[in-house]
């Protein structure tokens, strides 16, 4: 049996103090996949990336929901640039170093990628947040970190009303969206890829009265069948980040798409560090995953 590391943070460990509401997660995303990785030679072994591995035991390693790193982000890319010296790392840490800086949309975009309107900031001022509503026009904002994820320090910002308290909006550099309706009355989509193969789509939706749509805000996610289109159109997105970043395919992406106000789907985010599967919504899943791990190594 070949050992793959398979590296998460403590706190999506069901039984850690430290642990998430969301972290019977990892559970039900091990028992998709681990299985058909085992019947394909690979044994998986979850590993908390900050509490000292020796890569040097695994013929691989994997980058799993370490959904705490943007909290350390650089010692996150030290422990992956250690790790990627004498094993192979998936996803490789150049991948893992670009889409962490979600400033990655704007060379989605540049190669072609329906990207949603974005505006950058330094910092999410009174001024900035005042003059995105008129540069967006919209009167209805979402201000999120440059660098983070799960709608950590996240906020929907709406004019006339009082500003979020500074604790709640992005530490550092901000990214500055406007607000789609479709959100709350279709949902997100998230198309997942490995090794370049369609698995499945999910549409996730927030909880009523919410727009977050993750599930420790109460968002729901079911599976969806899409349409070729759409699943070329995610594709396309995939494509260009792998394009990018000069590599052929990568061993796990997914695809964020939201419907904008023209009726096409725009990309929200690509996440190509430590997505959730949606194992739930995809019987077949740990198949198609255990077929990239091998394709890829």
């Amino acid at each position: 049996m070949r050992r793959i590391a398979y590296l998460v943070s403590s706190n999506v460990i069901e039984g850690r103090p430290e642990a998430r509401c969301d972290a019977h997660e990892l559970t039900a995303q091990m028992k998709a996949i681990d299985p058909a990785c085992r019947d394909a030679g690979f044994a998986l072994e979850t590993i908390v990336w900050d509490e000292g591995f020796e890569p040097e035991h695994y013929e691989a390693v994997i980058v799993g929901p370490a959904w705490d790193y943007w909290d350390k982000s650089a010692r996150f890319l030290d422990v992956l640039s250690a790790a990627s010296a004498s094993r192979p790392l998936l996803n490789p840490v150049d991948v893992v170093r670009w889409n962490m800086d979600k400033t990655y949309l704007r060379d989605l975009a540049r190669l072609g990628a329906p990207v949603i309107e974005t505006l950058w900031a330094e910092a999410a001022t009174p001024e900035v947040i005042g003059a995105a509503f008129e540069a967006l026009g919209s009167d209805d904002l979402v201000i999120k970190p440059v660098i983070g994820a799960g709608a950590w320090r996240q906020a929907r910002v709406k004019r006339g009303e009082p500003l979020p308290d500074p604790a709640l909006l992005p530490p550092e550099r901000a990214m500055i969206q406007a607000f789609l309706p479709s959100i709350a009355e279709e949902g997100e989509y998230s198309f997942l890829f490995f090794g370049g193969e369609h698995s499945h789509t999910v549409i996730k939706r927030p909880a009523s009265g919410d727009y977050r749509i993750q599930g420790s805000y109460g968002g729901v996610d079911t599976p969806h069948v899409s349409s070729p289109a759409d699943i070329a159109l995610a594709r396309q997105c995939l494509e260009a980040a792998c394009t990018h970043c000069g590599v052929e395919t990568l061993l796990y992406a997914r695809v964020d798409m939201v419907r904008g106000g023209d009726g096409a789907l725009k990309l929200m985010e690509i996440e190509l560090i430590e997505p959730f599967y949606y194992p739930d919504n995809a019987p077949g899943m740990g198949e198609v995953f255990a077929r990239a791990l091998s394709k890829a190594l």
